[in-house]
């Protein structure tokens, strides 16, 4: 069998263990050999591959952030056009089976393919942990470690000159790594896209916490957070050209309202990319290797239109059309459960 790989979208820890784990059981076990595709769907679309040979240089991928194929971000429009053109390269090329590994995006272009005939199994990454179905995604863990290793160091910069410190971590549309974070690292509060905030209240929390006599107040803040009609106006950004909005800076903006508001100072940090990069957290070398063994098992098992899903301690396969029905967001209990630890 001839097995075609690509990482579309954002980079994430975990990617090149994926990319070995199918290697290793796809070419150890069965003999097949594996095209790579270079920068996710785009190669796809320009038919520009490598050949992955099954060597000591796969073997060292484990360890290592990004992806060997690199990556980038390609318009869904243009994508959904190109399907055709897509099925044409993987025919010239002789591949049966394409493996994508991706997030929200990557995963419904993998479902495209599927409905029109390809036979396809899809690996879930994002740091967001925003994918349907499974438990929790690969990149999720690492991301969490370096976000929290990061507050916890601002806990006691904030508390050497008694200021406000805002910390903003990614999250468009969920977030879990704001909510694990702030509770993995006792933050005084955590604004999630799900939970529109009051900026009323944060400077209530904010306000109550000094006059208890504590030194300093520590926020978690999602990019994708908003706040409630009427409570301040965030600044205006557009979309990009791949269709999402363009944020601009929730946590400075709040920020800079708290100052004026009751006068405070107030510090943010922005963690932005250093999330995402990096090696990957045991915990996402353990998860990326098992996605990628069971998706190249799936592959032979002849289970196609399929994504591979952690349920439990258990590496499932659940349809594509499930898991891209929906994103997971953070639910209201969960968020009750942060919010015990508010203030």
């Amino acid at each position: 069998m001839r097995i075609g790989i690509l990482t579309g979208g954002g980079d994430c820890p975990g990617l090149n263990a994926v990319i070995r784990a199918v290697v290793r059981t796809a070419n150890g076990r069965y003999g097949d050999s594996i095209v790579g595709f270079r920068d996710g769907w785009r190669g796809l679309l320009e038919d520009r591959k490598v050949q992955i040979q099954n060597d000591d240089r796969i073997d060292r991928l484990l360890t290592k952030g990004g992806t060997m194929l690199g990556t980038a971000r390609v318009n869904p429009d243009k994508l959904q056009a190109g399907i055709e053109q897509i099925k044409q390269t993987l025919d010239d090329n002789g591949v049966e089976v394409l493996i994508p590994i991706g997030g929200e995006g990557t995963l419904t272009a993998a479902r495209w393919l599927s409905e029109s005939g390809v036979d396809v199994v899809g690996v879930p990454k994002t740091i967001d942990n925003d994918i349907d179905c499974t438990d929790v995604t690969f990149g999720h863990d690492t991301a969490l470690t370096i976000a929290t290793d990061a507050i916890d160091r601002l806990h006691t910069t904030a508390e050497s000159h008694q200021r406000v410190m805002l910390v903003e971590v990614m999250g468009r549309h969920a977030g879990w790594i704001a909510v694990n974070a702030g509770l993995a690292s006792g933050a005084h509060l955590t604004l999630i896209p799900e939970q529109p905030f009051d900026v009323d209240e944060v400077c209530r929390l904010v306000k109550r916490r000094f006059q208890h006599g504590d030194s300093h107040f520590i926020c978690v803040v999602a990019e994708g957070a908003t706040p409630k009609a009427g409570s301040m106006t965030l600044r205006e950004g557009g979309i990009d050209e791949f269709g999402h909005k363009i944020f601009t800076g929730v946590a400075q903006q709040l920020g800079d309202e708290i100052q004026r508001r009751i006068g405070k100072e107030v510090r943010t940090t922005v963690l932005g990319h250093v999330q995402r990069g990096g090696t990957p957290t045991p915990y996402d070398r353990i998860l990326a290797t098992r996605f990628g063994v069971q998706a190249a098992e799936a592959a032979h098992a002849g289970k196609y239109g399929v994504m591979v899903a952690l349920h439990g301690t258990t590496i499932d396969l659940v349809p594509l059309a499930e898991a891209t029905r929906q994103l997971k967001t953070v639910p209201t209990d969960r968020y009750r459960e942060a919010a015990a630890f508010f203030g």
